[in-house]
């Protein structure tokens, strides 16, 4: 069991009634432990970036996130900070990939607080936690692997960039959003494409489209 004292929790999610519950159910067991809660990823990474966090329990699709990009921003943001997942999402093969893509956990927001609990405790401690009906086989997904390593040398920033080019922006709108010069998004986009050993912005797109493409239609209301 973890101990609650300096604990230093964020639960990201744009769904008020969940977050504020599953604040409510951590509260009730870490009674001591700090725990706030985002709406948004920009949100929960400004929380990160504040204070020292333990942890952050992720929901999956929020404003402006793709897929696992979210999770991928984050670890590429906050690597030393362990992600634990947790979407209306069920499927095994989403919750590997997840692992894949540098989760440390992953819980269905099926899970009672028992295994919410667990998920915590195990995670906390190090280890990698799947709901027991998850992790009975071993079928890594060795392209999931590959790629997350590929992603796992991009900059916050470079991250940023891909998924903006998977929405079709060109540069001067990429510029303007993240409020930089068109120069250094043609360089983003030079570092991007050597990194993930691609030749064009159009395969660098099919690439963050399989971030973005991971989870099943149904979880879009997760």
């Amino acid at each position: 069991m973890v101990e609650s004292g300096a604990l230093h929790i964020v639960i990201a999610d744009d769904h008020p009634l969940f977050r504020d519950a599953l604040r409510l159910t951590l509260q009730n067991r870490l009674a001591t432990a700090s725990i706030e809660t985002a709406g948004s990823l920009e949100e929960a990474s400004k929380l990160i970036s504040a204070g020292e966090i333990d942890l952050v329990l992720l929901d999956l699709t929020m404003p402006g996130v793709q897929g696992l990009s979210g999770l991928l921003y984050l670890r590429a943001q906050f690597p030393s900070v362990p992600v634990i997942v947790i979407s209306a999402t069920e499927d095994r093969a989403v919750a590997r990939k997840c692992l894949a893509f540098g989760a440390s956990g992953y819980v269905p927001k099926s899970a009672n607080a028992a295994e919410i609990n667990e998920a915590i405790d195990k995670v906390l401690a190090g280890g990698i936690f799947l709901p027991a009906g998850m992790e009975a086989q071993s079928d890594d997904d060795h392209d999931a692997e590959a790629l997350a390593m590929k992603l796992s040398t991009l900059t916050p920033q470079q991250v940023k960039v891909l998924m903006m080019l998977s929405q079709g922006l060109l540069n001067k709108q990429i510029a303007f959003e993240l409020s930089v010069s068109e120069a250094t998004v043609k360089a983003h986009v030079s570092a991007i494409l050597t990194k993930l050993g691609v030749e064009s912005r159009t395969q660098a797109v099919i690439v963050a489209a399989r971030i973005s493409g991971i989870l099943p239609a149904q979880a879009s209301a997760s």
